[in-house]
């Protein structure tokens, strides 16, 4: 096998902040028409418990069993088997229905009750979540093939798709009807899930009949000089094990070692079971509480909602990504089973570089954020949401100190994402009683803070958990390589140049806060061009390194 795993990490992350920033730029807007027409309170209950319910029903059911397949397909290949990794994949399925019934009876019963004029639409929109769940892992399989055979534009493109259809829907009732918002997510929900499903299997179908033509007539005598799109995706594919679409069904692939399931795998999946659950309480925990407890109504849930989201597009747009990608290099770099002086020492260097170069770029971003958030909170929620929506001045604190919270959020998840793709099941057993503590302690700080400072103690009671998670997590990956004389973590200082830089435009611009809007935005986009400046000539070789994969991507 050919393909490049580090260059696909990079063009995969690539595309995705490309494409996710135009599709979320269209979500963003969404939200903004129901804040303005339709009312923070429905917003509430589709963007905090309705989507609290597919991400609690997808994340268990997949997280857990993706990660593991991905490390066994990399490093237990010829003990863990194609139709062992598929057979593994389609158990998300029948494990999502069976969460299926307590989660709905939760979402329906012990949760804090919706008004009544949305009852009905609320119990609706809860069953079509569940179901779309449910239809979406259907197509697990086909993604995880995706995922491993580095089909990234495919991801991407699939991603896009899928967004677009469920806003369309969405816009198309809801400008028709207003009051039906909740039934027209719902109905959105259910055509994604569709999408995605008839997108994976269609694309397969067509690649295999492809494939099969583009193999015959390369075993030909005179074969016939391949066109660019059919070497793109076709060569470098000799491992390719599909033959039919039918492999993709669970028990019809060819399983050479007999057993249905391979049991290191699911020794695997059931440490990162242990883990998800944790790692789930600890990302949407403060959905958890509001919806567990009466500390917020659902139009003070939709305002938490919505500055979280904005404070929170680094995240979603660059950080997640990028998160990804790593995680999915890392597995396919390094072994979890060995230690690091005992791997190719040229990928353990390849793998320290990388780590570090994510670091420096991750933390400088969350550091920028940081810095011009302080100053330029208030515009852009006006720009947002109108006078009414900053009125009191909640949104404005709630999005400065949100900020605080994506520096920590951009560091923790490259450190942490590292710890896991590099454990071992033992390391991940013994990480989760201390993911237990934090989840636990997350929750009740969540709880306390959230009485003594309101919403804005959700945010105290993360950064205090991301902190938390980060010194852990940096020790292990210091004490990893401190054997051979090699520190990653040197990414997480930007520099002297760029950091005075950072702290002049923080105060130039919190300065100029006052003036009138125009004057306001102009000093802001002057000193952030200093900042990037700044950053460019303190890391040259890693601008030229970006320059240099940015016209591969173009090229492509």
């Amino acid at each position: 096998m050919a393909r490049n795993v580090l260059e696909s990490s990079l063009l995969g992350a690539g595309f995705s902040i490309i494409f996710q920033i135009l599709c979320r730029i269209l979500t963003f807007g969404i939200n903004a028409y129901i804040v303005r027409h339709v009312g923070r309170e429905v917003l509430g209950i589709m963007n905090v418990r309705l989507l609290l319910l597919e991400s609690t029903l997808l994340f268990l059911s997949r997280e857990a069993i993706n990660r593991a397949a991905l490390s066994a397909n990399a490093q237990q290949g010829d003990r863990c088997s194609w139709a062992q990794l598929i057979n593994q994949m389609w158990l998300t399925v029948p494990i999502c229905a069976v969460l299926c019934a307590p989660c709905l009876y939760i979402w329906l019963n012990w949760l804090s009750a919706v008004d009544a004029i949305y009852a009905s639409q609320y119990e609706f929109a809860c069953y079509a979540v569940a179901f779309s769940c449910v239809l979406e892992l259907m197509a697990e399989s086909a993604v995880f093939v995706a995922q491993v055979f580095c089909f990234v534009k495919l991801k991407i493109l699939l991603n896009t798709l899928h967004i677009l259809v469920r806003s369309a829907i969405f816009l198309w009732i809801v400008t028709g009807d207003r009051s039906a918002a909740i039934n027209a997510f719902a109905i959105a929900q259910l055509s994604s899930a569709v999408t995605i499903v008839l997108g994976q299997y269609g694309f397969f179908y067509f690649y295999l009949k492809g494939f099969k033509d583009f193999v015959a007539q390369q075993a030909k005598k005179k074969p016939v000089a391949p066109k660019a799109w059919q070497v793109s995706l076709y060569e470098h594919m000799d491992d390719f094990p599909f033959k039919q679409l039918s492999d993709f069904l669970p028990g019809v692939m060819f399983n050479p070692n007999g057993k249905h399931f391979n049991r290191e795998l699911q020794t695997l999946t059931l440490s990162f079971v242990k883990q998800g659950v944790l790692k789930q309480i600890l990302t949407e925990g403060e959905k958890y509480v509001m919806s567990v407890s009466p500390v917020l109504s659902f139009g003070e849930q939709a305002t938490y909602d919505v500055v979280n989201n904005l404070g929170s597009m680094a995240a979603r747009f660059i950080f997640r990504p990028i998160e990804d990608s790593s995680y999915f290099y890392f597995t396919q770099t390094l072994s979890r089973d060995i230690k690091l002086s005992k791997q190719p020492q040229e990928r353990v260097r390849q793998a320290s570089s990388v780590l570090n170069n994510l670091l420096l770029g991750v933390s400088s971003i969350g550091l920028i954020a940081f810095t011009f958030g302080q100053s330029y909170s208030y515009p852009v929620l006006l720009l947002y949401g109108g006078p009414d929506f900053v009125a009191g001045g909640l949104p404005q604190s709630l999005l400065q100190w949100h900020c605080l919270a994506i520096y920590l959020l951009a560091v923790n998840g490259i450190s942490e994402g590292y710890m896991f793709a590099t454990n071992t099941s033992r390391d991940i057993d013994k990480y989760n009683y201390l993911m237990a503590i934090f989840s636990i302690s997350f929750l009740v700080l969540s709880y306390i803070l959230t009485g003594i400072f309101g919403p804005v103690g959700f945010i105290f009671a993360n950064c205090i958990n991301m902190l938390s998670r980060i010194l852990y997590s940096t020790y292990y990956i210091r004490h990893q390589y401190r054997p051979l004389s090699l520190d990653p973590l040197l990414g997480l200082w930007p520099g002297k140049l760029f950091g005075g830089t950072l702290f002049l435009a923080g105060i130039v611009c919190y300065w100029y806060q006052s003036s009138d809007l125009v004057t306001h935005l102009g000093v802001g986009v002057l000193a952030g061009l200093a900042c990037l400046l700044s950053w460019a000539l303190a890391h040259r070789d890693l601008v030229r390194l970006a320059w240099r994969y940015g016209r591969r991507i173009k090229i492509e």
